[in-house]
């Protein structure tokens, strides 16, 4: 694991707690495949590389696990939890349904200063989907979906999305080697239906585009099919 670990040093003095930090500096190597599904991990190497006792790395640890990122085995290694299709979809329904209505209410509420705002977040995905810059597309994929429920006064509803999300970042990282210019063409859309304030458009815009994992799903699992959970797949269950 020593090489494909390098965490950063924990500052224990300050706020939020030790586990806290330990968890999301975990979460984040996990989410961005620095610490990808099948890899070994040991409290006693995280706890040695972050500068912490072994009891805040072995209560992160155990968040994760129950958020299905670890596989903890007892007497055995550790490892990074590979990547269940099935949890990807329903993570995907859930965000599905919640994103529609917001977009919904944005229709009605987003004033124009904020539709330049988010025409502007566009301006910088279109740089970046030219530039190729995967990891700046993904930052700016999450600011637009985040800044649409905070200009309509719904920041909460993206922390009830975020929450659900994780389960979905790992193929969509995955997914932007070859679709970051069709997620950005689906913002292009939504976008345009909601200036138009046709909101039954901008939700069928918004729909259309989070169920685009259901058919990159069994791509990005053919081109990397050790991250995966070795079952078969059944996408017409999704």
């Amino acid at each position: 694991m020593s090489d494909l670990l390098h965490l950063p040093e924990i500052d224990t003095a300050s706020r939020p707690s030790v586990t806290d930090q330990v968890y999301e500096t975990l979460l984040a190597e996990i989410v961005d495949l620095k610490l990808p599904p099948g890899a070994k991990i040991s409290e006693v190497e995280v706890a040695g590389q972050m500068g912490v006792s072994r009891q805040p790395v072995r209560d992160a640890f155990f968040r994760l696990s129950k958020q299905g990122f670890l596989t903890i085995r007892p007497q055995r290694a550790t490892i990074i939890s590979l990547i269940d299709p099935a949890a990807v979809m329903r993570a995907r329904f859930i965000r599905a349904a919640i994103e529609a209505e917001t977009v919904r209410l944005a229709c009605a509420h987003l004033t124009e200063a904020d539709m330049q705002a988010l025409e502007a977040l566009l301006d910088e995905q279109r740089a970046a989907v030219e530039a190729g810059d995967r990891a700046q597309f993904h930052l700016l994929d999450d600011a637009f979906h985040r800044g649409i429920c905070e200009r309509i006064g719904r920041g909460h509803v993206w922390t009830t999305i975020l929450e659900h999300k994780m389960q979905t970042d790992r193929v969509r990282l995955l997914s932007l080697a070859f679709a970051a210019p069709d997620a950005f063409g689906d913002h292009l859309r939504v976008m345009a239906a909601m200036r138009s304030r046709d909101a039954a458009a901008t939700m069928a815009a918004m729909r259309d585009h989070l169920s685009r994992i259901k058919t990159q799903i069994l791509r990005i699992r053919a081109d990397n099919l050790p991250y995966f959970v070795p079952e078969e797949l059944d996408p017409s269950g999704w």
